[in-house]
Parts: structure tokens; C-alpha cells; sequence
């Protein structure tokens, strides 16, 4: 047999070296795969199961304006020049009390001119009684023809007529000149002046406002949103800016039943219990109006109702507000929709979309992913998500 060389049989034993080193490696990269393909560790999430809370309920926040109950315009009921006002912005009026006069020289000389005409009248009337009587006893001796006592009868009812006109005249005449003297016709406090002296005015044109003294009402523009909350008798609590660490209790006594075309919003007028004499018109309110659910008691299977969240729990689906809640059948997490009733400072209220007993998501919300397997976890400090 022919006898191989050395350097040949070298060749050959590096050959076979390299293809088991080459098979070593492949039964390694199978056994690496193997490992990598094995299920993952279901993930720690921090999670809490929620549960409805009755008194959760949103409270509209709003804001307000202190106003009085009835404010009119004083007015003049006949036009002239004024001459004298009595009282500025903000003096307190007694009712019957005159703050303006206009001059009242031409009511003085139309009310004379009316009384001149009245007692013409009643001179006229006088004798066409007199005359009348004269004719009557006269036509029981038959010394006139019926025909004179029928004119003298005509003229005596042409005279009473004429003396009723020239009375009502002349009473319009000195109610003309009364009128040229402007009276408060209630008690209350001057919150404008709309003319001034030395003015012309015609009649009806607004000199002053008047809030009248009595009952104050706190008046605000409620939102849509907070409208199904909101009747009329309904009791709200409302604090003052102007006067730190007061309630006031006020209730409802109107509701605009249309929206306002500009703002969209509908005017409320709370009456104030009790508001005191520091209580001022104009004073900014806040007002805190308590929704009224119809839901609260017949969600007590818990489909439906108000849970508070702490805000880190707060994600979002496309533009609406969502939260992660960890399925209870195979502890994936699921991206769910939610109402929010009300965001406050450290957390939110929720009134669809959650269920009583559901883990929901506190922390991390944006490093999780839909249908992630997840352990769900206490947080180490509860009362850092309370409300």
C-alpha cells in the first residue's frame, strides 16, 4: 500500500477539526434559541382594584358675582334738563327719597295753564246751570217754546263736559310737574349714575341704578357639562374671596331654560341664606355645587358609578382618556376608554368605563403595552394615591 505524507494526513486531521467545531457551534446556536424562546416572566405592575364610591360624586366648581335680587333703573317719566342730583354712586336711598330734579319752570307754566282753563270751564258751567235753571221754571209757565230749553239743556251738557276735560288736563298738568322731581321707590344703595347735571334727558332715560336693599343672590353662567347636576331648590355652598374661611349656604331660585347665544352657558341665580351685612354686592363667589346622581343608588353592583384614580394612572386612546386594567381571566392588560368626571389636583374621578373589583394601573402607564402579561402588585405607600 502506497504510504501517505505527512503534510496530506495534517490536512485531513484539520478538516475534520474544523466540521466538529462547525457541528459544535450549531448544536449551541439551537440550545441559545431554545432558551430565547421560552416564555417571559409576566411582568410587576403596581395595580389596585378599584371600587365605586358613593360620595365620590363630582362638585362643579363655579364662579360668581354677589348681586342684589331686584335692581331697577330711576328714571325721569318726563323729559327736561336736569338741574340738582342728591346723591352719588354707592349712597344708601330710603324709599321716597328725592335724588334728582329736572327744572321745572315749563311743567310750572303748563300745569297754570291747564288750572286758567279749568276755572273758565267752571265759570262757563256755572252759568249754563244756572241758565238751565232759569229756562226749566220758565217752561212749567210755558213763557218759552220747548225748542230754547232743549238749546239752553245742550249747552249746559257741552259746559259740564268741557269742565270735566279741563280738570283732567290740569290733575296731568301737576302730575307732569311732580314728575320733574325724581323719588326712590325702595330702599337700597346707588350702584351707577347714568347722567349728570346740566343733562338733557328724555323720558325713560336711566339717571341712576338702583340695587334694592333685602335678599342678595350670587348669579353665575353654568356649563353644559355641569347642567344635569343643577335644579332649581338645590342647596350649594359658597365661599367668598373677600372674606376668607366663611361659608355661605345658597339655593337655587333660577335657571335660564336656553343658553346664552354668545358664551353657550346658562345663567343660575342662587339666593344667599343668612349673608350678613359684610356681605357686598359684587363680591367674586366660588361656588360649589354637589351633582346630583340618580345612578349613586342603583349602582350598587358597582356597573356603573364614581372611582377615584390617582392622575398617574391617566392614559390616553387616540384623544379620549383611557386606563390599563389587568384582566382578571389571564392577567393581560387591556386599554379601556373612561369618562372623567372631574380631574383634581393629585387625582381624577371616573364615572364610566370601570367595573367594582378591576385592577387598574398606577404607575408606568407608558411602558406597558396592550395585551402584556403583567403581575399586578400593592404600592409600597397607599396613601400617596389617596384623594
Amino acid at each position: 500500500m502506497r504510504q501517505q505524507s505527512p503534510r496530506l494526513a495534517g490536512q485531513r486531521r484539520a478538516r475534520r477539526l474544523a466540521v466538529a467545531l462547525a457541528l459544535a457551534g450549531v448544536v449551541a446556536l439551537s440550545a441559545c434559541s431554545k432558551k430565547e424562546a421560552a416564555a417571559p416572566e409576566p411582568r410587576p405592575v403596581v395595580a389596585v382594584a378599584v371600587h365605586a364610591d358613593g360620595n365620590a360624586a363630582p362638585v362643579a366648581s363655579l364662579p360668581g358675582e354677589v348681586q342684589a335680587r331686584y335692581s331697577t333703573p330711576l328714571s325721569f317719566r318726563v323729559g327736561g334738563k336736569i338741574v340738582e342730583r342728591r346723591v352719588r354712586l354707592g349712597d344708601v336711598v330710603k324709599s321716597g327719597q328725592i335724588v334728582a330734579r329736572l327744572d321745572p319752570a315749563d311743567a310750572q307754566k303748563n300745569a297754570a295753564s291747564a288750572q286758567a282753563q279749568l276755572a273758565a270751564a267752571e265759570h262757563s258751567y256755572q252759568y249754563a246751570k244756572q241758565q238751565l235753571d232759569r229756562d226749566r221754571a220758565q217752561a212749567k209757565e210755558n213763557l218759552i217754546a220747548p225748542a230754547q230749553l232743549e238749546q239752553t239743556t245742550n249747552a249746559y251738557a257741552s259746559a259740564a263736559a268741557q269742565r270735566d276735560q279741563a280738570a283732567q288736563q290740569a290733575a296731568l298738568s301737576k302730575d307732569q310737574l311732580q314728575y320733574t322731581t325724581l323719588a326712590a321707590d325702595h330702599a337700597g344703595v346707588i350702584t351707577a349714575e347714568q347722567a349728570d347735571t346740566g343733562q338733557n334727558v328724555s323720558a325713560g332715560q336711566a339717571v341712576y341704578n338702583l340695587a334694592w336693599s333685602g335678599e342678595l343672590d350670587v348669579v353665575c353662567d353654568v356649563p353644559e357639562s355641569a347642567l344635569a347636576g343643577l335644579a332649581v331648590g338645590q342647596t350649594a355652598n359658597v365661599t367668598l374671596g373677600a372674606l376668607p374661611g366663611r361659608k355661605f349656604t345658597a339655593r337655587v331660585r333660577e335657571l335660564s331654560p336656553a343658553a346664552d347665544p354668545q358664551s353657550r352657558t346658562y345663567r343660575a341665580k342662587l339666593t344667599l341664606e343668612n349673608p350678613g351685612p359684610d356681605v357686598r354686592l359684587g363680591m367674586t363667589a366660588d361656588i360649589a355645587l354637589s351633582a346630583r346622581s340618580s345612578s349613586a343608588a342603583s349602582n350598587a353592583e358597582g356597573e356603573h358609578g364614581f372611582f377615584v384614580l390617582p392622575s398617574t394612572a391617566l392614559f390616553h386612546d387616540g384623544t379620549q382618556p383611557a386606563v390599563w386594567v389587568v384582566r382578571a381571566a389571564d392577567s393581560a392588560l387591556e386599554l379601556r376608554r373612561v369618562t372623567v368626571a372631574r380631574y383634581n389636583e393629585r387625582t381624577i374621578v371616573v364615572s364610566q368605563g370601570l367595573k367594582n373589583g378591576e385592577h387598574v394601573v398606577l404607575q408606568g402607564v407608558h411602558t406597558v403595552s396592550a395585551g402584556e402579561k403583567v403581575r399586578a402588585i400593592a404600592p409600597l405607600h397607599p396613601e400617596d394615591f389617596a384623594s
